[in-house]
């Protein structure tokens, strides 16, 4: 449950005017990835869901988002951005390539698994793909910094706020479809949003939040 919007939970909107039924489909099909892999391999997989918990790091307290599996659920979909740089392969051979160089370089520096390393280390094999300073001939020619920020850091954050879980993190009410958001301005809400806790009125927040549906 959020700190900041206590008791709100998106899914609450499931049968109410929010939420139609291609809404509820695509909402239902996210919910039910599998958590193994079905495009990946076992180690590139293990390797991805390691990079995922460094870039977005999720708290205690609830069900993990399934960042790895949402990722490998676009790759066995075939689903892709329509677009890439000249240098990049498509993204079914892109990211496989990536894991297994990424493995590669901590295997090489470390003598262990990329997934197996300590957080620390994890990170600096990290920075050294950003800055473009991985040379393992396991890239195969891609690109190492491309690949981070065009593949992975664009491909795992996307995959975390796609999830209703994330939604409700951050008091966001998913697609609006039929109903759709009116009040678009800053610091404004419909009165069917979530209301953020504050210090000096979380009783009124949590009372504002059993009214949303």
């Amino acid at each position: 449950m959020s700190e900041r919007y206590p008791g709100y939970d998106v899914l609450a909107k499931r049968t109410g005017p929010s939420w139609n039924a291609q809404t509820r489909r695509v909402v239902d099909q996210r919910l039910a990835v599998p958590r193994e892999p079905r495009f990946l391999s076992a180690s590139e997989f293990e390797t991805l869901d390691a990079i995922a918990s460094r870039v977005t790091p999720q708290p205690a307290g609830r069900p993990p988002i399934p960042v790895a599996a949402l990722i490998d659920d676009r790759l066995l979909r075939g689903r892709q951005d329509g677009f890439r740089g000249a240098a990049m392969p498509r993204e079914a051979e892109a990211w496989p390539r990536g894991l297994r160089a990424i493995d590669a370089e901590a295997r090489a520096q470390y003598g262990l698994a990329f997934h197996t390393l300590s957080g620390e280390r994890q990170d600096a094999i990290l920075r050294r793909v950003a800055a473009g300073d991985a040379h393992h001939q396991a890239w195969r020619g891609m690109p190492p910094a491309t690949f981070f920020t065009q593949r992975l850091l664009s491909d795992i954050v996307q995959a975390y706020w796609s999830h209703p879980t994330a939604w409700s993190e951050i008091g966001w009410g998913g697609p609006a479809s039929p109903r759709g958001y009116v009040r678009m301005g800053y610091d404004r809400r419909d009165p069917w949003e979530a209301a953020e806790a504050r210090a000096d009125n979380g009783v009124q927040a949590r009372r504002d939040n059993r009214r949303v549906r």
